[in-house]
């Protein structure tokens, strides 16, 4: 059985090489026909940079069905390839503000990459880990977490950020994956399951 921190390792080494390589195979889907099968709209999808969209790999269209308005500040934690950080700094246009993290060097790469081709001046990016956010107590007023629990062992901790910065009355939007029954005790361990 792997401890936390490998896990944690093991899941950071996938990531970036989806990052740095998002045609090739990976234990997770990844891209255009993925964020179009988990519902972001054509039209979405059309108007963001490549760079974002070929190596997405959330699990929901968390930034368009959440709410979100002009003037806001929004966290993007797990924000990986950009994608979700450059729609809501569309929605949050003007006066808004979005701060993405990531845990991942080579996924805030593209994310920068993607930024940049797209032009947004709104949006600042962070390499963190999702449990040690490095922003003010209640300095948000959306956080969207999309995919990110699964992957993290430490998901109380990242909760716990989470309700810190995230200001009283604000929002939290998290869609994640789940499993029906429990695994096997045999598979639990096993990091060839830990994105089944």
């Amino acid at each position: 059985m792997m401890d936390d921190d490998a896990t944690r390792q093991a899941v950071r080494e996938a990531y970036s090489s989806a990052a740095r390589r998002p045609k090739s195979e990976h234990p997770f889907p990844v891209g255009r026909r993925f964020a179009a099968s988990v519902g972001y709209p054509a039209k979405v999808i059309r108007a963001l940079p490549e760079k974002a969209v070929e190596a997405f790999s959330g699990v929901s269209n968390l930034a368009v069905a959440s709410d979100i308005n002009a003037g806001e500040r929004v966290l993007d934690v797990g924000c990986g390839s950009g994608l979700d950080a450059l729609v809501a700094s569309r929605r949050v246009s003007p006066g808004g503000w979005v701060i993405g993290v990531d845990f991942s060097h080579a996924m805030l790469v593209r994310a920068d990459e993607a930024i940049r081709e797209d032009g947004a001046s709104n949006i600042q990016l962070v390499l963190a880990e999702g449990e040690r956010i490095p922003l003010a107590d209640g300095s948000i007023d959306v956080a969207l977490a999309n995919g990110i629990f699964n992957l993290n062992p430490y998901r109380s901790e990242i909760f716990h950020e989470l309700a810190r910065v995230v200001r009283k009355g604000g929002t939290v939007r998290a869609a994640e994956l789940i499993i029906k029954y429990p695994l096997p005790q045999t598979e639990r361990g096993d990091l060839s399951t830990w994105f089944a």
